[in-house]
């Protein structure tokens, strides 16, 4: 099926032709838990504290990862995607290296305009008129995707989904769809714990 109102799937390149060495799911959670879980409480942008968080800054530095999270993105970037969006920190690199994996244009979103320079919001890409999808590192309430959602929009950007690396809360979720955007992630917290911990193997992700 295709994006218009179909499951995403991968529409550009076979693994064959991926720039990335890839790994299964599976391998790919347990590397992301065993480098990058947070030992302690931590307080999140929407105030709240949690004590099981994983630091996106961990995995984004490791080469190989990024790379095999780069592969399992790109299976739900939506046939017809002209622009990939990253948003301010943690989305940057990873838009980066999916821009390679996918061959599609990418555009780095700020937090706020600065006052300085090109004064845009969103630096790159041209996405006026453009259907653009949006990447994150980490999810939990998703006030500032919809923030940027709406600073893309407002530069007439046609965004339909939201694709990320790990949804931290269920509320994300909720408050992304009622909006009318797709929204996709390759783990749960809850996933990612369950398969770092050693819990029960098979198809970790929640979705499709």
């Amino acid at each position: 099926m295709d994006a218009a109102g179909g499951k995403p799937h991968r529409p550009f390149i076979s693994a064959k032709e991926s720039i990335f060495l890839t790994m299964d799911k599976q391998m790919m959670a347990e590397e992301i838990y065993k480098l990058a879980h947070w030992n302690g409480e931590v307080r999140m942008r929407s105030g709240a504290t949690s004590d099981n968080y994983v630091d996106p800054y961990r995995f984004e530095s490791d080469p190989r990862l990024m790379g095999a999270i780069a592969w399992e993105m790109s299976t739900f970037v939506p046939v017809g995607t002209n622009v990939l969006a990253g948003l301010e920190l943690g989305g940057i690199p990873l838009v980066t290296v999916l821009s390679l994996e996918t061959r599609i244009p990418a555009v780095f979103v700020r937090l706020k305009a600065q006052q300085y320079g090109t004064g845009r919001v969103a630096e790159g890409a041209e996405i006026a008129g453009k259907r653009v999808c949006v990447i994150k590192d980490l999810v939990s309430t998703g006030t500032q995707v919809l923030q940027s959602v709406n600073d893309l929009r407002a530069a007439g950007a046609n965004v339909t989904d939201v694709i990320c690396v790990i949804a931290q809360d269920p509320e994300g979720r909720r408050n992304i769809e009622a909006e009318g955007i797709r929204f996709h992630a390759l783990f749960t917290i809850e996933e990612l714990t369950r398969i770092g911990l050693g819990g029960e193997e098979g198809e970790p992700n929640m979705e499709e």
